[in-house]
């Protein structure tokens, strides 16, 4: 996730696009730049950091041009820094990118050998360089996009300029969000609304395969692929600017709940083959022999990252049979771990800056272990000192609480285990399809887990004024448990507990009466009828029962007084659908009761001290 700004109009783009960057700094902190066309031709400006330090490098030079765009930068290819910050050029031409664009390797050799020099380390370079190409054939601005969009496999959301054409900007758009701001003689391109909410109001959202070829005289848009005029009318927002900022939900923790399926999506791209049965182990940084040596792995977190942990130990040692042992990171780093010749130590953070689990890991380094940082920061320590990396790609997350991290760190973790069974033998070429195929279905099916919002809400109105809450799920699904009560106590301040199902009757069982709601999380799996006779405990003692369960399933119904159902999924996944309802549930919980939801009391995004 990056945040672009484009403009054209009769004013000096600079501090225009200055301001929409600033608008969406929430979508990219790591680096940023602009770039004008002027007097003297196309300027670019770019550094590594914040917003402001870009704004502190161009204070004083006399700067100026009625064309131009920007970008603020959430690395995914390239660390940060003043070479692969955005925009990138190739010749006369200027490219800013929000997305993936996933066969950029394959696309940067065939350029390469054609004479193109690149300077950076992003997948966005090549899309400069193939406009650059057709250009070089005599083709204008619009058409060499065109031409150069059929190369192209991922997402995007890209403004383009050119030094030969001064007088339009190009925005194309394809799974990745694209507006157009229809002003009075001067428009806009941005990633969101907020970009340009100070200057107009109407708004035209750009679709999937949709380009817009703007001027000073109006916009024209087309289906690319297609190859057809489209007619759409603006439409009018009413939103205050802040509320822009969240796409028009309330809080940013609620807008991130909703951004799962996208981010899902950006983890899953271009990372696994479902033709040859294989996962792309370029993204691990790890090799084959490696992978097939290991006998022991440590999975090591804090936090809800560690909740991931728990889980990921039950998908690596079902699939790959490998045995696991799971850490909370302070603690590690102070037993005096026994790491065995031969075992590989898994770290997750999405920071890559918490200090227990840094200092973990150089603790596993010291011991001899290989480290692998499952990380959502490109640029942070973790993954700077680890010895491999996967980067989940869920883009910023400004809310305290944790959500759409977490589900992309279990995506993470399942795309491993499967590398690692597949390379260990322990699966054939035939179950990976399977379990391929079920991942490439999962952003749809969290789409559809997140339509009990409504049904969440009356659950959280109808419990908004307990004290203690208790969450009990089974094997892969206990830590799941965990996870839901954390979020209940992070944010609504709420006493919640989660507890393996099995433990109930050695303790929690006491606790149990009229006022303690129980939430079950009751999947169609191995384990079902055990959840369901633990339900039953609960309801004979007066407990009040939330089941959250797989569609179909009939005997939750009469066990439990209120019931969430999910879409079905297989056993490895079932844990990031059956979050949702759980995340959902402690957000309603905490606005109901009136408390800060993004910005929790005594909590920090990350750790950074002990």
């Amino acid at each position: 996730m990056c945040g672009i700004i484009g403009y054209i109009g009769n004013k000096n783009a600079i501090p225009i696009l200055i301001n929409g960057l600033k608008r969406l700094e929430y979508r990219g902190y790591d680096s940023a730049g602009i770039s004008f066309i002027g007097s003297n031709g196309i300027g670019v400006r770019r550094c590594a950091g914040k917003i402001k330090d870009l704004e502190s490098s161009i204070r004083g030079q006399r700067l100026r041009g009625i064309i131009g765009v920007g970008h603020t930068r959430w690395a995914t290819h390239g660390r940060p820094s003043e070479r692969n910050a955005h925009p990138h050029r190739a010749g006369g031409i200027v490219v800013v990118h929000n997305g993936i664009i996933e066969n950029y390797f394959e696309l940067r050799e065939a350029l390469k050998k054609n004479g193109h020099v690149f300077t950076s380390e992003t997948d966005t370079e090549v899309i400069c360089h193939l406009i650059l190409s057709y250009t070089k054939k005599g083709h204008g601005l619009e058409e060499a996009t065109k031409k150069a969009l059929k190369h192209l496999q991922g997402a995007y959301a890209i403004g383009i300029i050119s030094e030969s054409e001064p007088d339009r900007l190009v925005a194309v758009k394809n799974d990745s969000p694209l507006v157009i701001g229809m002003g009075r003689g001067e428009y806009f391109i941005a990633s969101d609304i907020p970009a340009f909410l100070r200057y107009t109001k109407d708004v035209i959202i750009l679709d999937n395969g949709e380009m817009a070829t703007i001027t000073r005289n109006g916009v024209e848009i087309s289906d690319v692929f297609r190859d057809k005029p489209v007619k759409k009318k603006p439409v009018r927002i009413t939103w205050s600017p802040s509320m822009a900022e969240k796409g028009g939900y309330r809080h940013f923790m609620l807008k991130e709940i909703y951004e799962q399926p996208r981010a899902i999506a950006d983890t899953i791209r271009g990372r696994l083959s479902l033709e040859k049965a294989e996962v792309n182990l370029n993204e691990f940084s790890l090799k084959e022999t490696l992978l097939k040596k290991l006998n022991k792995i440590f999975l090591v977190a804090c936090g809800t990252s560690w909740h991931a942990a728990l889980v990921g130990k039950y998908m690596i040692e079902d699939m790959a049979r490998v045995p696991c042992e799971v850490d909370i990171a302070s603690e590690f780093r102070y037993r005096k771990p026994i790491i065995p010749r031969g075992s590989l130590v898994i770290v997750i953070t999405q920071s890559g800056e918490t200090a227990d689990t840094l200092a973990a890991q150089r603790e596993a380094k010291r011991l001899g272990a290989k480290v692998l940082s499952i990380c959502n920061v490109i640029g942070s320590t973790s993954p700077r000192e680890a010895d491999g990396v996967f980067f989940t790609h869920s883009g910023p997350e400004i809310g305290v609480a944790s959500t759409k991290a977490f589900t992309t760190q279990l995506t993470a973790l399942y795309l491993f285990s499967i590398a690692l069974a597949k390379v260990r033998g322990a699966l054939t070429a035939g179950a990976v399809r399977e379990l391929f195929t079920d991942l490439l279905q999962l952003p749809e099916k969290v789409e559809e887990a997140l339509r009990v919002n409504d049904t969440v809400l009356k659950i959280a109105k109808k419990f908004r004024h307990v004290r203690d809450f208790l969450y009990l799920g089974r094997g892969i699904n206990y830590p799941i448990a965990l996870e839901g009560a954390l979020k209940l106590k992070e944010i609504s301040y709420i006493h919640a507990e989660g507890y393996p199902a099995g433990e109930m009757k050695h303790g929690p069982i006491a606790l149990i009466d009229n006022n303690m709601p129980v939430l079950a999380l009751a999947p169609e799996d191995s384990v079902l009828e055990k959840i369901i006779s633990n339900m039953e405990e609960v309801k004979t003692r007066g407990g009040k029962v939330i089941a959250v369960a797989s569609e179909g399933n009939s005997k939750v119904l009469s066990r439990a007084s209120h019931v969430v159902l999910m879409p079905r999924t297989n056993y490895y996944l079932t844990p990031i659908i059956f979050t949702i309802p759980l995340h959902l549930l402690a957000y309603h919980m905490a606005v109901l009761r009136k408390c800060n939801v993004d910005q929790p009391r005594n909590l920090a995004k990350s750790v950074t001290v002990e």
